[in-house]
């Protein structure tokens, strides 16, 4: 039993390297797991700090995005209009055929098969001869004042908080190395630590030593960590060595993670044109729309629309505008699925971000990832040194037990 004694006795710094290791793997996971509380409300469980507050996590990751890094104006203004009325022509040709077959049938039933084949293909060529002026001009409209119908703060805040993991992740992608860095530290400083606390056992024999040290490591270690992966914010140069806080040591790779994550998963092509016709302001592009709809439909009839006015009524002439206006908006989401390929590769969402992050001072830089640890950063800390504390009082436990026999 005495060789077991001993053997526990030499196994201190690695026990204490285990639970500076250990701690350091808890804190992170409470940083982001799990995603929705587990326990008895309130104060019984636990959520993931991250999630927990991601309402606010999203707010500041936005803040720090739109403000330093990209605009809605960046994103739209390198759409070429011509490019958008030339990726929409085809599926536009379609429905301007679909639609004023329906409308007319609608207005006058019969009519249209009534008239001959030649007459229905001028009719529509008429009308489809309008539709890239149509493009050019709504999506000029909407360059020139494209915050008044693109809200991106709220496009991404709403992807953020329906998509809590997503929210991790851009946290977790830009940190990922230093996450990694903080656990792994955790075995170097504890273990460090352990062999102090293997001395003073030595020394001592005082059993509180264990669980006193158990609690210096898991604080301190998380303590020093955290300061290493921010401090210092720009180089220092000692006896020949380059010292900085490692995050932003490694600008040029977090911005290459970062950019990617965004671009594919977050400011998507796919996404923005989504948050034009089905956002919060999407009533200001559908107003957009049906103006341009209805003044082509104007220049389509010619010097006929005042015949047209009086044949059907000016009433029903109006009500066929705005009926035909209605189609257009309504098959809208479906016809600009087609400028998606284009949008995504014009757009660029990645090199822009990237080139801006480069730019970035080490203060915006550091805004990228710090919120995720200066919220609630004292409950981690305060959690690894408690899991330090136990682990450290059950060493000693098995210490007494041992020597007792």
């Amino acid at each position: 039993m005495g060789v077991l004694h001993d053997l526990v006795i030499i196994s201190i710094p690695v026990v204490a390297a285990i639970i500076g290791y250990v701690t350091k793997l808890v804190a992170i996971r409470m940083m982001f797991r799990p995603l929705e509380f587990v326990g008895i409300r309130p104060y019984l469980g636990w959520q993931g700090i991250v999630p927990r507050r991601a309402a606010r996590m999203a707010s500041i990751a936005v803040d720090t995005m739109t403000r330093d890094l990209i605009s809605a104006g960046e994103v739209i203004s390198r759409l070429d209009p011509d490019r958008v009325a030339s990726e929409l022509d085809e599926p536009m040709r379609r429905s301007t055929a679909e639609i004023t077959r329906e409308v007319l049938g609608e207005l006058q039933p019969g009519l249209w098969d009534a008239l001959p084949e030649p007459v229905r293909r001028l009719t529509v060529a008429r009308v489809q001869a309008e539709l890239p002026a149509i493009v050019r001009s709504v999506l000029a409209d909407i360059q020139r004042d494209v915050d008044a119908v693109f809200d991106l703060k709220g496009m991404v805040i709403t992807n953020l908080l329906a998509d809590k993991d997503l929210l991790n992740r851009i946290f977790q992608e830009a940190g990922r190395k230093e996450f990694r860095f903080i656990a792994r530290s955790g075995l170097w400083f504890g273990g460090i630590l352990g062999v102090l606390q293997l001395g003073l056992w030595l020394l001592f024999h005082e059993p509180l030593i264990m669980p006193a040290f158990g609690l210096v490591v898991g604080w301190s270690t998380d303590w020093l960590a955290l300061k290493m992966i921010f401090r210092p914010k720009r180089p220092v140069h000692v006896l020949g060595f380059t010292i900085q806080g490692l995050f932003l040591k490694r600008r040029r790779e977090v911005a290459a993670d970062y950019g990617k994550l965004i671009a594919e998963e977050v400011i998507t092509a796919h996404k923005v044109i989504e948050a034009i016709v089905n956002g919060p302001l999407s009533d200001r592009v559908f107003a957009l729309v049906a103006r341009h709809v209805q003044a082509a439909l104007d220049r389509s009839a010619g010097p006929a629309r005042p015949l047209v006015a009086v044949t059907i009524g000016t009433a029903r002439y109006q009500q066929l505008k705005k009926t035909i206006s209605a189609k257009v908006i309504e098959r809208l989401p479906e016809t600009m699925r087609y400028v998606e390929d284009y949008a995504r590769e014009t757009m660029d969402v990645q090199n822009l971000l990237v080139q801006k992050m480069q730019q970035l001072d080490e203060q915006q830089f550091e805004a990228l990832i710090r919120p995720a640890f200066e919220q609630d950063e004292w409950i981690l800390i305060t959690v690894g040194a408690v899991l330090g504390f136990v682990m450290g009082e059950v060493q000693a436990l098995v210490l007494e037990h041992l020597a007792s026999r």
